[in-house]
């Protein structure tokens, strides 16, 4: 059965690993990597990077654990420093809707904290995920203690609204080939690993299909026929272990096809 149709079971996953591992309250160096060398986290001065670390808590979580849930305080600024959390809502008629995977090396949740307000979305773990929780005192200890964090926020905050008008537009305005394409190829970009064959790339965010669908809005059925064609046409290659895009041009195009 295809990973698009079901991701594997992570119950062998949960019973191989460790509870003091779990437990550990320090980053490894490969999530410590992951931090640090994350865009916006890195433009910021030494001094304000050691004081957000030193703050913050490591919590680990299995994949399909709940971090947060939709309606409770915001009384954490989170940073993914492993694996993905999955941000979701839910429909007045219960369908669910994936807003985004926050990859390693992202920060977010600064804007209900802010605000003041109650969560607005379930935070849930995919795959084995670690975060850095900086509490609301600390965070705002930093606010007042470094006027280049507000500056810094404001940018990340620009940059969110840009994506997310983006995403709004192309839901608006594009057929579902040209948002599937364009959102498995910011997939790519986002967890793509080279395969040993030249040009190719595997995405390492394992999604089953019905996850791939809540974050176009449309069918699992529909999703599948589409990833089906583009297989046929050489764009992009169906394995049990994941995605392989075998042409990004040519997905690419299909994403702006509909743009022209």
């Amino acid at each position: 059965m295809s990973f698009l149709v079901k991701r594997k079971s992570w119950d062998a996953v949960r019973q191989s690993i460790n509870s003091q591992t779990m437990d550990e309250p320090i980053l490894t160096l490969e999530e410590r990597r992951a931090i640090n060398q994350g865009r916006w986290f890195f433009s910021l001065s030494p001094s304000l990077r050691h004081d957000i670390l030193r703050c913050a808590q490591v919590k680990r979580f299995l994949d399909g654990d709940l971090i947060a849930a939709r309606g409770d305080p915001a009384d954490q600024w989170i940073g993914c420093a492993k694996g993905a959390v999955r941000i979701s809502s839910s429909s007045l008629t219960g369908k669910l809707l994936t807003l985004d995977y926050v990859r390693p090396g992202i920060w977010f949740g600064d804007v209900t904290m802010v605000n003041d307000e109650l969560r607005m979305h379930d935070l849930m773990a995919h795959g084995t995920t670690t975060i850095l929780s900086v509490a609301r005192e600390d965070f705002e200890h930093l606010l007042a203690q470094y006027p280049e964090f507000s500056q810094a926020l404001l940018k990340l905050q620009a940059r969110r609204i840009q994506l997310l008008s983006s995403q709004v537009e192309d839901l608006a305005l594009l057929p579902l080939r040209a948002r599937l394409a364009k959102q498995v190829y910011q997939l790519a970009r986002n967890y793509g690993a080279p395969t040993h064959a030249p040009g190719e790339l595997r995405i390492t965010l394992q999604l089953a299909q019905e996850e791939l669908a809540q974050m176009l809005g449309a069918s699992r059925q529909r999703v599948n026929q589409e990833l089906k064609d583009m297989e046929r046409k050489g764009v992009l290659r169906v394995e049990l272990s994941g995605l392989v895009i075998c042409d990004q041009d040519a997905l690419l195009r299909i994403g702006e096809a509909a743009d022209a």
